[in-house]
C-alpha cells in the first residue's frame, strides 16, 4: 500500500482554524439566542396583543350593555310621557264631554224657564184681556144705562184689580 503523506498544518493553521470553527459555533448560539429571543418577543408580543383585544372586547361589552339600558330608559320615558299625553287628553275629553252635559242641561232648563215664564206672560195678559173686557162691557153698560153712581163706584173697584195684574207682570218681566 501506499501512504500517502500529508503535510502536517502549523500550530497557527491549527490555531487559527479552531478559532473559526469557534467563531462559526458562537455565531450560531447567537442566531439560536436572537431567534430565541425574537420567539420570546413575538409570543409576549401577541400575549399583550390579546390581552389588548381582550380588554376592548370587554369594554365594548360593557358600552354595548349601558346602550342597551339607555335605549331601555329612553323607550320607558317615551312610553310614560306617551301615556301621561293619553291620560291628559282623556281628562280634557271628559271635561269638555261635562262642560257640554252642564251646557245641554243649563239649555234646557233655561227653555224650561222661558216656557213657563212665557205661560205666565199669557195668562197674565188673558187675565188682564179678561178684565179690559169687563170694564168695556161695564163701560158700554154704563153709556147705555142712565148714569148712576153706585155702578160707577163698582167700576173703580174693578179698576184696582186691574192694576195691581199690571203691576205684578212688570215686575215679574224685569
Amino acid at each position: 500500500m501506499v501512504t500517502v503523506k500529508r503535510a502536517k498544518k502549523s500550530e497557527m493553521a491549527q490555531a487559527a482554524d479552531s478559532i473559526a470553527e469557534a467563531a462559526h459555533h458562537v455565531g450560531q448560539a447567537v442566531s439560536q439566542k436572537l431567534d430565541q429571543v425574537g420567539s420570546a418577543a413575538s409570543a409576549e408580543l401577541d400575549k399583550a396583543k390579546a390581552a389588548a383585544l381582550k380588554k376592548r372586547d370587554q369594554v365594548m361589552k360593557k358600552f354595548e350593555a349601558l346602550m342597551k339600558k339607555a335605549e331601555a330608559r329612553v323607550a320607558k320615558a317615551r312610553a310614560d310621557a306617551e301615556k301621561s299625553v293619553r291620560a291628559a287628553m282623556r281628562k280634557g275629553d271628559q271635561k269638555v264631554q261635562a262642560a257640554q252635559k252642564k251646557l245641554a242641561s243649563l239649555q234646557v232648563a233655561a227653555e224650561r224657564k222661558a216656557k213657563a215664564a212665557a205661560k205666565k206672560v199669557e195668562r197674565e195678559a188673558a187675565a188682564l184681556r179678561k178684565a179690559a173686557q169687563k170694564k168695556l162691557a161695564a163701560a158700554k153698560k154704563a153709556v147705555k144705562a142712565p148714569a148712576k153712581k153706585a155702578p160707577a163706584k163698582k167700576a173703580a173697584a174693578k179698576k184696582a184689580p186691574a192694576k195691581k195684574a199690571a203691576r205684578k207682570t212688570a215686575s215679574a218681566a224685569a
